[in-house]
């Protein structure tokens, strides 16, 4: 195992940057990443810049020169040599800085005290060379190429470095608007081993929830992917043609023979698209560990390439229990964390079942969380599942209206098109008949998990505000009132003549606004007043 290696220079900082604030940092050296990246650079370029190599395969192939077969690699290997070369880094007391790029050079600077995570990852080729990426997170939504990544580092030192960037957590803490810088550890405080091996566990994945799996999109997005990449070298071009011949042929069959074949292929898709999803679930949360480390949140995971997440707790706003319709149905559910500069879908458990997601946000979202005892009160162990607030017969009606115009729509395309004398076979007019059901179902699901609820301050919590809405795509989120900055009440035309209203939870965090739907009017004021009583006074 080989250290960072200190370049030795001391280039001064560009005109653009901040001389003032880079200055005190200018004591610190430059290092290199590991000389291990050295085996791993030209694989990873090789791999990214594969359809030219390719190309030049062909080439030599067809032209009959197998000299022209090694153009590609020529090129691109000493150019991923390059990147070790031209790469530098450095840890100084206020900033984290990097230096990348031969022709085009690219400095960023990190302020340390704005470092919101740090996380860690290694694909099966850097675990094999004992090497990691250490990426570092600032709350801001950054282009693939403005990322702050060290890729890579020696496994053992990466650690150390992760608990020396989010020293600061350990302190004082501000809001994410907070203009005021906070103060930093001195070197030396932290302790990295018992960084890593101390902590509460609260959350452990089981193998056997692989079986969620299936019940979520990611497998239908895979196979579209997948489908979509094909497309891009030709697969599937060929024409199709149909004749006279096959007509008579596909008439042969049968209309059973058609239907069991129809049902077959659907079959087949259905087993192929679960299997996708089984094989992504695994290779993503495959060992998934979070831990509790009072100060900050430590999530482990992944099958082939291991990532190791880091979240500054003092962000954590609240958490959202994510239950899609077919979860829903199975029993399960997903943790997601409503925090300041972070994803706003920041996912702590996938597809688990519900009891594990409720123990698992009760303890996250705990005020003895930092303390380390297990005592609660006992209206926050449920508050996960504590119930909701109905919003009343009014938005009843407006989910069936929004959820039923279709029927008659459908109905009416239907009696233009019969008026104007164009035949329709009998069955056409069984559609709306058959929407009728369905569109009842699903505007009863939407109101029945439509609502709200007010948590309010105990035994050192603060005030909850929790809603929930959907049906098909569910959510339930519970936002600590610190947390939210503002408040919205909107009421469309239609709105105000059923006496409801659009109440909406602004905050720095997640998704930054939080509605409750069609709440009635006078009680939208006094969820206000119960949650912030100057809010309640406008």
């Amino acid at each position: 195992m080989t250290g960072p290696e200190a370049t030795g220079d001391s280039h001064p900082v560009t005109a653009r940057e901040p001389a003032t604030i880079l200055d005190r940092d200018d004591d610190e050296p430059w290092l290199r990443l590991d000389r291990r990246m050295l085996l791993v650079h030209p694989v990873q370029e090789v791999v990214k810049f594969l359809p030219a190599v390719i190309g030049a395969v062909i080439l030599g192939v067809s032209s009959g020169n197998p000299l022209y077969s090694l153009l590609g690699l020529v090129v691109v290997i000493p150019y991923a040599a390059t990147l070790w070369f031209t790469t530098t880094y450095r840890v100084g007391p206020t900033h984290v800085e990097l230096r990348t790029g031969l022709i085009r050079r690219k400095r960023l600077s990190v302020p340390r005290a704005r470092i919101r995570s740090v996380d860690i990852e290694a694909d099966p080729l850097h675990r094999i060379l004992g090497l990691a990426v250490v990426v570092i997170g600032t709350g801001r939504e950054a282009d693939t190429d403005d990322r702050f990544r060290l890729d890579a580092l020696a496994a053992e030192h990466v650690r150390p470095l992760r608990a020396e960037l989010l020293a600061h957590t350990r302190d004082i803490h501000f809001a994410a608007d907070d203009p005021t810088p906070a103060r930093l550890a001195e070197k030396g405080d932290t302790n990295p081993e018992t960084e890593e091996l101390g902590g509460e566990e609260i959350g452990h994945w089981q193998p056997s929830w692989v079986r969620y799996a299936p019940l979520s999109l990611t497998g239908f997005a895979l196979a579209a992917s997948a489908l979509g990449v094909a497309a891009q070298f030709g697969f599937g071009a060929a024409e199709i043609s149909i004749s006279r011949n096959t007509v008579d042929s596909v008439r042969d069959f049968g209309l059973l023979s058609l239907l069991l074949l129809a049902f077959g292929a659907l079959a087949v898709m259905v087993a192929v698209v679960s299997i996708a999803a089984c094989a992504h679930y695994l290779a993503t949360n495959f060992g998934l560990r979070v831990t509790d480390h009072g100060s900050t949140l430590q999530i482990r995971r992944g099958l082939f390439t291991l990532r190791r997440i880091t979240l500054d707790t003092a962000r954590l706003r609240g958490a959202t229990l994510c239950e899609p319709l077919l979860l829903r149905l199975a029993g399960a559910a997903q943790l997601e964390a409503v925090m300041t500069g972070e994803n706003p879908r920041q996912k702590i458990l996938p597809q688990s079942p519900r009891a594990a997601v409720e123990r698992t946000a009760a303890r996250l979202l705990s005020p003895h969380r930092n303390t380390g005892t297990s005592d609660g009160p006992t209206t926050l162990s449920a508050l996960a599942d504590v119930p909701l607030t109905r919003h009343g017969p009014a938005a009843r009606r407006r989910r069936y209206i929004r959820a039923c115009w279709p029927v008659p729509l459908i109905a009416a395309i239907l009696i233009v098109i019969s008026t104007a004398g164009l035949n329709l076979p009998a069955w056409w007019w069984l559609l709306p008949l058959v929407l009728i059901p369905v569109c009842a179902l699903l505007a009863e699901d939407r109101y029945r998990g439509l609502g709200h609820a007010v948590v309010p301050t105990a035994d050192g919590s603060p005030t909850w505000l929790i809603v929930r809405s959907g049906s098909l795509d569910r959510e339930r989120t519970c936002l600590e009132a610190p947390g939210i900055i503002g408040w919205t009440v909107r009421q469309t035309f239609w709105q105000r003549r059923a006496g409801l209203a659009t109440v909406g939870a602004a905050t720095a965090a997640g998704k930054k606004l939080y509605r409750i739907e069609d709440i009635p009017l006078d009680r939208a004021w006094a969820v206000l007043c119960l949650i912030d009583p100057a809010s309640g006074k406008v």
